[in-house]
């Protein structure tokens, strides 16, 4: 066999001592000898990989919604209809995502859950990154993420940033829609409360489409994306419920009823409330 031949099969290379592969491209190295079972349990390593695809699907839906953000503030709509749409069908991916835990069984939870310790979901620094740049902000949970300095400096940022809906609400009044100056001044550390010239602005833009339609494309977006973060919690405390039932969270919070009242925020809320008027 000459070397030629040796170095490649079908066409494809297989020599790759003088050139990048795939595994050199993606980390693999790192990526997979990222999981460290704690616990004897077989189950435990499908607990792991479970939360950590869902942290990278997390750092990509913030990626696109950074650029959203950006887009909007300078009045380029079209892609970030385009991020939104992608944002939207990431969170459908995480939805089917908690179909694979859902395979882990009460006792086979129960042999692995001491291990946790404290550690639980609800410290997620990039979750809690994802909820602030999506306007559901708290200034108090600042406080669970001081043990990384890193990470409280990019919340604390994120914190005091116009949400992605606040930059859709000055895009509003750019367009010419009349925004209460005190909505246009609001203070950036709080969470989204319903404004009646942001509902009214938009249901401006629902009566016109015609003449909105940049903006009620953006609207549609905002909703489709909000509807998908939805489904993505009522999936999260289905599957707590069906695996811990109502016991008390690994990190200190009632758990699945603590998930319930999460279900009842809403992240726009002149979008889903002007439905009623029209």
């Amino acid at each position: 066999m000459n070397d030629q031949t040796k170095a490649e099969w079908h066409g494809a290379q297989l020599d790759f001592k003088e050139s990048m592969s795939y595994g050199d491209y993606l980390g693999l190295d790192q990526i997979l000898s990222a999981q460290h079972p704690l616990s004897p349990n077989h189950n435990e390593m499908l607990f792991i990989i479970q939360h950590q695809t869902s942290e990278l699907w997390i750092k990509l839906m913030l990626h696109e919604m950074q650029a959203v953000r950006q887009n909007l503030r300078e009045g380029n709509l079209a892609p970030a209809f385009k991020m939104l749409a992608r944002v939207a069908r990431i969170m459908d991916q995480l939805v089917h995502a908690w179909d694979v835990l859902a395979t882990m069984t009460p006792p086979e939870y129960t042999a692995i859950r001491p291990y946790l310790g404290a550690s639980s979901g609800f410290q997620s620094f990039q979750y809690r990154q994802l909820e602030f740049i999506l306007g559901n902000k708290n200034p108090n949970l600042l406080a669970v993420h001081e043990k990384s300095p890193e990470a409280h400096a990019i919340l604390d940022r994120e914190l005091h940033a116009p949400s992605v809906y606040d930059e859709a609400v000055m895009l509003l009044a750019r367009s010419g829609f009349a925004i209460a100056p005190e909505r246009l001044a609001a203070d950036w550390t709080r969470p989204t409360q319903l404004d009646e010239s942001v509902k009214a602005a938009w249901l401006g833009v629902y009566q016109d489409t015609e003449h909105h339609w940049a903006l009620y494309e953006l609207a549609e977006k905002l909703v489709d994306l909000e509807t998908a973060f939805r489904f993505w919690r009522f999936r999260h405390v289905s599957t707590v419920e069906r695996i811990i039932g109502f016991k008390q969270g690994t990190g200190g919070t009632s758990g699945a009823s603590y998930l319930r009242k999460m279900l009842d925020v809403v992240l726009f809320p002149e979008l889903f409330a002007l439905r009623t008027a029209l």
